[in-house]
């Protein structure tokens, strides 16, 4: 009987990595000389966030996505840690709102305006005090709104309401001492009721985390685990680490038996840390090293061999830590399944890569875009600490499928914004008065559309009439109520401008005509 290779169909096999151009980089960064094995770079849909060197104290700088080329080197900063800042994160439930941990000792989050950061930041919407040294990684909960995890060299893990009306935050909701080395990686699995956790001691621990009970441990001699991921839903875990002979390596590992790793794979003999990513929704591996410039992805299954190698991207630009895009911010129309943001030290800049499927067709590809987690919240902090585990609340990539963000939950997550402490900041009587007088100069520009032409119908604002808004009960609501605006009188007035041009054109063409008649006549 013949032997016949196994070929194995996948619709990721020729996925293939796209560097942007020059022009759509982000250029002059002064990118952290830090060598804490983090990513140094966080990204949401609307702000690239990046952690930069500074001369005393700690600094980071908020970028629009959209604010490509060259950056002005005096652009204002977020500034409030008195020692360098380790690490950053954005909050998955509102694109307006990061914490940062650093060697002060301290946790902070920050409100971020809508406009970006347009003068220095230095006093945070919360401030949290608990650990005793430097914190070197925090995480906020995938599932439950306003639920902060920190760790620091004093072995510690703590867990942080942020729905309360204090600034500062001196008590933690709970602590959780099972590690007896210094914490290096932290991750959920879908609906946060597992925290799988990598330690100096070599020792991969899972752990419920609401109470900090250990669930199971791992310590194996032949891998050193440093990153640690929870793959999805399927049960397993994935280490990247150093082997017994300092090859970097990558483990993987049964979730209900951590004895023995299901598998070894040797990977090369660089030194630098492996960054793991992946995309639950593909099933899709990516591996990034520290001060490489290639990136190898794989694709990941439930049964033998799990792990089936793709292809690698090659490029000559080493990278120092990476920032991933929310799959929410994707641009779909390419078939673009991941999207990296490489910090590249030695040019100051920061590259994004985008991860695309080939495909001839332009439409809607639904089998390569699942329904994915949105920027819902599932459970409140309450409801969490309560004892309830739920899965994220799922949206579809579709272009006008998504529901519109709810900005009164985001506003609860914010905490009580209508604090003491922040009210001098609401909005006055002639805020609101201007945001009407803008409502009025946009029902004018409608009437002025009706005249232009009787089939422009009545604007709609995400399908429901503006008479029928309830009125703005936060500041931040009325902020968005108001950029809305502005963006629906924008784009009325460029309807006008093109309704003048085209009649201004109708003109021509009639004074043409009667010319022509008028010669024709003599």
């Amino acid at each position: 009987m013949t032997w016949r290779p196994q070929y194995r169909s996948s619709k990721f096999r020729h996925v293939f990595g796209k560097a942007a151009t020059k022009e759509s980089c982000y250029d002059g960064v002064p990118i952290t000389c830090n060598v804490q094995d983090n990513n140094f770079c966080a990204v949401n849909p609307l702000f690239l966030a990046v952690i930069t060197e500074c001369a005393g104290g700690g600094t980071f700088l908020v970028l629009s996505v959209h604010h490509t080329g060259k950056v002005d080197p005096h652009h204002p900063r977020v500034s409030g840690h008195r020692g360098n800042v380790l690490d950053i994160k954005w909050n998955p439930f509102n694109d307006y709102c990061i914490a940062s941990c650093s060697e002060d000792a301290t946790v902070k989050v920050w409100e971020i305006p809508p406009h970006g950061v347009l003068k220095t930041l230095s006093v945070p919407w919360k401030e949290l005090q608990g650990h005793s040294r430097r914190v070197n990684l925090i995480e906020w909960h995938p599932t439950a709104n306003n639920i902060l995890f920190s760790t620091a060299y004093d072995y510690q893990i703590m867990i942080w309401n942020l729905d309360c009306a204090e600034p500062v935050i001196k008590n933690p909701v709970r602590t959780i001492s099972n590690h007896t080395d210094v914490v290096l990686s932290m991750s959920f699995n879908t609906d946060g009721s597992l925290l799988a956790t990598t330690c100096k001691d070599r020792k991969v621990r899972l752990m419920e985390p609401r109470s900090g009970s250990l669930l199971q441990e791992a310590s194996c001699k032949t891998h050193k685990a440093s990153k640690v991921l929870i793959l999805g839903n399927l049960k397993l875990l994935l280490t990247s680490g150093t082997s017994c002979y300092n090859d970097r390596q990558i483990a993987l590992w049964d979730q209900d038996d951590l004895s023995v790793p299901l598998l070894e794979e040797n990977l090369d003999g660089s030194s630098g840390a492996l960054f793991p990513f992946y995309d639950p929704d593909t099933h899709m591996l990516y591996l990034a090293g520290k001060g490489d410039g290639n990136i190898r992805y794989y694709e990941i299954s439930s049964e033998k061999p799990y792990i089936h190698y793709l292809t690698e991207y090659r490029s000559n630009l080493p990278q120092k830590g990476m920032g991933v895009m929310p799959k929410r911010g994707l641009d779909v129309s390419s078939c673009e399944v991941f999207r990296f943001y490489k910090l590249v030290t030695v040019k100051s800049l920061i590259e994004s890569l985008s991860m695309i499927v080939p495909r001839r067709s332009e439409s809607y590809q639904e089998d390569i875009y699942p329904m994915t987690a949105g920027n819902m919240p599932a459970l409140t902090a309450e409801e969490w600490l309560s004892g309830i585990n739920k899965g994220p609340v799922l949206m579809s990539l579709k272009p006008g499928s998504q529901v519109a963000e709810s900005y009164t939950e985001m506003s609860k997550g914010l905490g009580n914004l209508l604090d003491a402490r922040r009210s001098a900041n609401t909005p006055s009587k002639l805020q609101l008065a201007y945001i009407k007088d803008q409502l009025g100069t946009k029902d004018s520009k409608e009437g002025s559309s009706h005249r232009a032409d009787d089939r422009i119908q009545t604007h709609v604002s995400n399908g429901e009439d503006l008479a029928l808004f309830s009125p703005p009960r936060t500041e931040n609501e009325l902020r968005i109520k108001f950029h809305k605006q502005q963006e629906e009188i924008r784009r009325l007035r460029e309807l006008l401008n093109q309704r003048d041009v085209r009649i201004k054109q109708l003109e021509l063409e009639i004074k043409n005509i009667k010319n022509s008649q008028s010669q024709s006549s003599f």
